[in-house]
């Protein structure tokens, strides 16, 4: 199976972008790697934290055995944390973290990952058949992330792994929380299953975040072909 994509980042009413992704093939151009980071707001540098994540993740990839792909994946997020945690002490140790949400492609199966409040679509026949479940929490009174990349908080960089058998036009969607709360969920769903290509149905989605987001929105859109 091979897949083909489109794209958005933007910074819209934020001062900067802290969003970031990035979409490369894997083993050979035989699997597709994609990662969305949204570095937290209320905490400095979430553009640094964020690209440190992403970019770490696609460094270390090859590096870990394929055998158990929940395996690998988790052993990467510890690796990652640790990397995390060196880049804050180069930065005089600021306190920064961000979300992660990622989608590797290989054959016919999709194995899913995130941490944080980013999240994954799997979308087939017009039906939302999987979506990552928010890692959010309750305190002092407070709805925040409960899981994320954090300075030295590798107990909270743990992430969720699904897997999932593909089949030809399934449609595999990547956003920040700046994409989903800027519609309805029926609508949002709606407009990923639009029958037109990939490229018009993400900039009706862009449209409607320029609109009424009031945050950074990125987002990747895959097709199984």
């Amino acid at each position: 199976m091979r897949i083909r994509y489109a794209t958005f980042s933007e910074t819209g009413r934020r001062y900067a972008n802290q969003d970031v992704f990035r979409v490369e093939q894997i083993s050979e151009g035989d699997a597709t790697l994609m990662v969305v980071c949204d570095g937290m707001g209320g905490h400095a540098m979430g553009d640094v934290a964020a690209e440190t994540v992403c970019n770490a993740v696609f460094d270390n990839w090859r590096r870990v055995s394929d055998d158990n792909m929940e395996d690998k994946i988790v052993e990467i997020c510890r690796i990652v944390s640790k990397i995390f945690d060196e880049r804050v002490v180069s930065m005089n140790y600021i306190q920064m973290g961000t979300t992660f949400v990622m989608a590797y492609i290989k054959d016919d199966v999709a194995t899913i990952a995130h941490i944080g409040d980013s999240r994954c679509y799997l979308l087939r026949g017009g039906d939302v058949v999987y979506q990552t479940k928010d890692h959010v929490g309750v305190e002092n009174g407070r709805e925040g992330i409960s899981k994320c990349f954090f300075s030295y908080r590798p107990d909270v960089a743990v992430p969720d792994v699904a897997q999932f058998k593909l089949q030809l036009g399934d449609r595999i969607f990547l956003c920040t929380d700046g994409v989903y709360r800027s519609m309805a969920p029926q609508i949002l769903a709606e407009r990923l299953s639009d029958d037109k290509p990939l490229e018009e149905v993400t900039d009706v989605i862009k449209f409607m975040c320029e609109k009424f987001s009031t945050d950074n929105y990125t987002a990747i859109l895959a097709e199984i072909i």
